[in-house]
């Protein structure tokens, strides 16, 4: 009877399967980290691009106003101007 009985395998979780658990959650874990970290990184980066995006169209927006103004005092310079000369040569 002793040549018919096979050995049986112990049902249940082995050392191996749980090592090989442990290495797919570390490995999981690892890599969402990794995710995590980038997804912050260009968060925080494109927050700072959008910042400046800001200040640079608020100073080209400035930089017409400041065009506008020169415009106007350079035409109010020369009308001025050429009243003050024509009432001095009046006179």
């Amino acid at each position: 009877m002793a040549k018919g009985v096979k050995k049986k395998r112990p049902d249940g979780i082995t050392w191996k399967m749980v090592m090989i658990i442990l290495i797919s959650i570390s490995i999981v874990l690892i890599l969402a980290g990794i995710k995590i970290y980038l997804s912050n990184q260009i968060y925080y980066e494109s927050k700072e691009v959008n910042k400046m995006q800001r200040e640079v169209s608020a100073l080209k927006a400035e930089k017409v106003l400041l065009e506008q103004n020169i415009e106007a005092l350079k035409f109010k310079n020369r009308v001025t101007d050429t009243i003050f000369i024509l009432d001095n040569t009046e006179e």
